[in-house]
């Protein structure tokens, strides 16, 4: 054990969560690549949780960070801020909301609790729809909305939420059913539901829900969602702390998936769009935006020196078409890997789209997941120097692959060899 981790565990929590049976210290890191305190070197996967969205130490935002921190840090938003308004007048016209605000914040955690609070204020409800399986951060309004036991530690809400079906389509009651018929399904579930409560002020959904482990409907379930909640005035948040920014390639949004029906009344995000720098926010139809009826500010929220980094990363971002890479080296790279678990017993399933990959551990001849072997195949893989993420429903069993949007072609299929290798061992292991 390293002193490192004794300090660790004398002052943290302990259900702070570590990654590793011998958790590793990461001290630097240059494009996909980062070092370990021993000086081993990792692919990384996994991009600091989705947010190490361009690559690691990227110059552009490097250099705008330090030319930021020599004229000012922080003044809150009791100042005018030229890059808050800059940076907010460029997510406003991506958004495809229309009259569109912004408001940041530090974490995708407290966007989502800021969209819960215009709604809930907008609509004179505290009732929220959520989605089952879904993860909305850790905060007390957020854990009370998340449809994911091992992520919310407590049932005491100051909302009343009820769950919907629909967030993952290989498994509940609708799983045997073609698309067409699993979309019926969940849209007569809501409108049964809504049937037998008051109006609720929104619904709130991941497009691909992220520490569920990156489970999704098929694209329009949230237009025909939609339609029906435009009929009783609900709103529709779209959560894309984790789709935001092209990771899923085929859309900016993810949304988008789902757009027949236009856009939502909100969106939140975070994570990515500061590769690092801790920015969250809401984006809201003005109406929605500016219903509160007392004062408000953010200490820290739209700071300086993050807005300085997110409009950096979101040029570099846009410039080199990261979202179009995200969809070409995404699709070999799930080709890949599909290719890769074949015969391996213990993987269910390889799902995703483009940046943003799950593999679905179970035990052999079972849907019943396996947390024992996921966490196994996530050493087997750091040991040979591939860094993943893990999620999934009550059991952690799935591994997240989302390493950062400039994933070269050569990267992915060496990520997805030791992938390959790592999962082979531990079957032979178990064999």
């Amino acid at each position: 054990m390293s002193s490192l981790y004794e300090r660790h565990r004398a002052v943290a929590p302990d259900w702070l969560a570590l990654y590793y049976r011998d958790p590793i210290e990461l001290t630097h890191g240059e494009g996909r690549h980062v070092w370990d305190a021993d000086g081993n070197r990792y692919l990384d996967f996994f991009g600091g949780i989705l947010t190490t969205m361009t690559a690691h130490a990227l110059p552009e935002v490097t250099k705008a960070v330090a030319e930021q921190a020599g004229r000012i840090i922080h003044s809150s938003t009791l100042y005018l801020n030229r890059p808050m308004v800059e940076l907010a007048e460029r997510i406003a016209a991506l958004s495809g909301i229309p009259d569109a605000r912004v408001f940041f914040t530090t974490s995708g955690t407290e966007a989502n609790d800021t969209a819960l609070l215009l709604a809930t204020a907008y609509r004179r409800s505290n009732q929220i729809l959520a989605m089952r399986n879904s993860y909305h951060g850790r905060s007390f309004s957020t854990v009370g909305i998340t449809g994911n036991r091992a992520w919310s530690p407590t049932g005491l809400s100051p909302l009343q939420t009820l769950y919907v079906h629909g967030g993952v389509r290989t498994r509940g009651p609708y799983a045997q059913y073609t698309d067409e018929r699993f979309v019926d399904a969940c849209v007569a579930d809501l409108e049964d539901l809504l049937g037998h409560t008051r109006a609720p002020a929104a619904l709130i959904a991941e497009p691909i829900q992220g520490v569920g482990g990156f489970t999704s409907p098929p694209d329009g379930l949230y237009a025909a969602f939609r339609r029906v909640l435009d009929r009783h005035g609900i709103l529709w948040i779209s959560d894309e702390v984790q789709t935001g920014w092209g990771r899923t390639g085929d859309h900016f949004w993810g949304w988008q998936a789902h757009g027949q029906a236009g856009p939502p009344d909100m969106l939140t995000f975070a994570k990515g769009i500061g590769n690092g720098m801790a920015i969250g926010g809401v984006v809201a139809r003005a109406e929605i935006m500016n219903s509160l009826d007392a004062n408000s500010i953010s200490t820290f929220g739209g700071s300086p020196i993050t807005m300085a980094a997110g409009l950096a990363n979101l040029a570099h971002l846009q410039d080199n078409d990261l979202q179009g890479n995200a969809r070409r080296v995404g699709g070999l790279l799930i080709e890949r890997l599909r290719s890769a678990v074949a015969g391996v017993e213990f993987v269910r399933e390889v799902r995703g789209r483009g940046l943003m990959i799950g593999l679905e551990m179970v035990r052999p001849g079972t849907d019943e997941p396996d947390p024992d072997v996921a966490s196994a195949v996530l050493e087997a893989a750091r040991e040979r120097g591939l860094l993943l993420g893990k999620g999934g429903g009550h059991h952690t069993t799935a591994l997240r692959i989302a390493p950062p949007l400039s994933l070269t072609v050569g990267e992915a299929e060496e990520g997805a060899g030791i992938l390959e290798e790592a999962l082979r061992s531990v079957q032979d292991e178990g064999a």
